[in-house]
């Protein structure tokens, strides 16, 4: 009986620690680890939807460590973090990013080559047009020494060329026909060029031309306006859109061009 006695009471004592080294065990729990996205779902139903979750920053020392969440070399290339629950590590995925929708730039244009009044001395009658294709500059002749100076694409090495002859034409967006030396010769080159294209903001004549006598060449504008200042064309003198505008403006059928 006496044995009996002391095993229960040994048997008590033991329930009894087991149940206070339990409630010692978890008096203070530890931390619940969410994923970093807050904005997933099951993240926001936690608290209601009234109830914003903290966020606590990362140790940059464990970023540095962890050669997962470093920044990828390809800098259109950004990193993930996916939540594979409440005490998985996040998996990193590596997702492209869309490259900015901008207009190509092939480069700037020398601020030279912008328009600008210059004092210029000429035996030309003011109305008159100069064309300076060394230093690539049309000059536009005004009163008193002076000329309306633009930036201008001449003629690449075999298709230099000099004269006077006069603006016989004017034409507002226009169409272009290469001649057919022009269509052979970037044939072989592997270019190959249309027999006829519409005027418009593709077409390589640009927004105004002028044509010189009889000549093919005309002064004309471009849709690569990070060419002017360089000898590129084929004997025709080109500008940038809106410098050739402002120049067709000013510029009469007769108006004689001196190139030199």
């Amino acid at each position: 009986m006496m044995k009996h006695a002391v095993l229960c009471a040994a048997g008590a004592l033991s329930l009894l620690a087991s149940t206070a080294f339990a409630d010692d065990r978890y008096q203070s729990r530890p931390p619940v680890i969410v994923s970093p996205d807050l904005t997933a779902p099951w993240v926001m139903q936690l608290g209601g939807g009234n109830v914003q979750p903290v966020v606590y920053p990362r140790p940059m020392a464990r970023r540095a460590v962890d050669p997962r969440m470093e920044q990828p070399a390809n800098p259109q290339v950004r990193q993930v973090v996916q939540p594979r629950g409440l005490f998985a590590r996040p998996a990193v995925q590596q997702v492209a990013m869309a490259r900015p929708q901008y207009p190509t730039v092939r480069g700037q244009i020398d601020p030279q080559f912008l328009p600008q009044i210059v004092d210029y001395q000429t035996k030309e009658k003011p109305g008159s047009i100069v064309i300076d294709t060394n230093n690539r500059f049309l000059y536009l002749v005004m009163d008193d020494g002076k000329a309306r100076r633009y930036g201008v694409g001449v003629g690449k090495p075999g298709f230099e060329w000099a004269g006077a002859h006069t603006v016989t034409r004017k034409q507002e967006w226009p169409d272009w026909t290469p001649p057919a030396e022009m269509i052979s010769r970037e044939a072989a080159k592997g270019h190959y060029l249309p027999a006829h294209m519409e005027g418009g903001e593709g077409n390589p004549l640009g927004a105004r031309a002028m044509y010189l006598g009889s000549t093919l060449y005309r002064i004309h504008g471009t849709n690569a306006p990070w060419t002017i200042g360089n000898a590129v064309s084929s004997g025709c003198i080109r500008l940038r859109n809106e410098d050739v505008i402002d120049l067709y403006n000013r510029v009469k059928v007769g108006t004689r061009v001196t190139v030199m």
